[in-house]
């Protein structure tokens, strides 16, 4: 279950931070490996928030570690705040978007994924997402 208010007795576990990165009108999304949860599925950079540490530089660890990039966090633009219930937890959501004007050269972790595409918004939806990802995609790009 996934939504923009609150859910009844909603218990947070933790914090999740990530971002659209945008490049001529294409996302990138990560091809999870097999081993991780949900794995074999396609989804934005993302990853947990460690204790102590605020959204936004969880977020250009997260960049960084999965892909190889570092950002200037003014950059970044806060998108939305999902609050996520999964079977045995609760999670809050936070999406972020980045611009770029530049394709950068990525360095994949291969530990994380397994492969990446730029992808049109519109056509991400039709990829096997990591769950509920499409609900995201739908509300930023109001498809």
């Amino acid at each position: 279950m996934v939504s923009t208010t609150e859910i009844e007795n909603f218990n947070k576990n933790f914090d999740v931070v990530s971002v659209f990165i945008e490049h001529n009108e294409e996302i990138l999304l990560l091809h999870r490996q097999d081993h991780k949860p949900q794995g074999n599925t396609w989804a934005n950079v993302a990853g947990k928030v460690n204790g102590g540490e605020n959204l936004l530089d969880a977020l250009i660890r997260e960049v960084e570690e999965e892909i190889g990039l570092k950002i200037k966090k003014e950059n970044y633009t806060y998108f939305k705040k999902y609050y996520v219930r999964y079977p045995g937890y609760d999670f809050l959501y936070h999406i972020y978007h980045l611009l770029l004007e530049e394709r950068p050269i990525l360095n994949l972790n291969l530990e994380e994924s397994k492969d990446y595409k730029w992808i049109k918004p519109q056509d991400a939806l039709k990829l096997d997402l990591i769950q509920d990802e499409d609900i995201s995609i739908k509300q930023f790009y109001n498809i």
